[in-house]
């Protein structure tokens, strides 16, 4: 919170009461983490503690974890692009 009023962040105590708040709900090392996270990105809006808990706690949930791989990626890559401008028989046909 140091860093918040350092920076000039204005309802310093809507902020600190909001801090109280949520450490009702989350750990003390979760908490310290969060706040060491807003004072590092400068993120000091009245939500934003709150929503970078929340973002943590589901990112942290332990979920599966998709990543597209390249065997199954859903762009469609560069091979239809290799047709560009050739000739195909069927255009020859209608050419001639």
């Amino acid at each position: 919170m140091a860093e918040a009023a350092a920076a000039g962040t204005t309802k310093m105590r809507v902020k600190m009461a909001q801090a109280v708040e949520l450490a009702k709900l989350f750990t003390p090392e979760e908490l310290d983490w969060a706040l060491g996270h807003a004072a590092v990105h400068a993120r000091f809006a009245e939500a934003d503690l709150a929503s970078i808990l929340d973002h943590h706690a589901s990112a942290t949930a332990g979920g599966p974890v998709n990543q597209a791989g390249e065997d199954r990626s859903l762009t469609q890559g560069t091979r239809g692009w290799v047709t560009l401008g050739a000739s195909t028989p069927a255009t020859a046909q209608v050419i001639a």
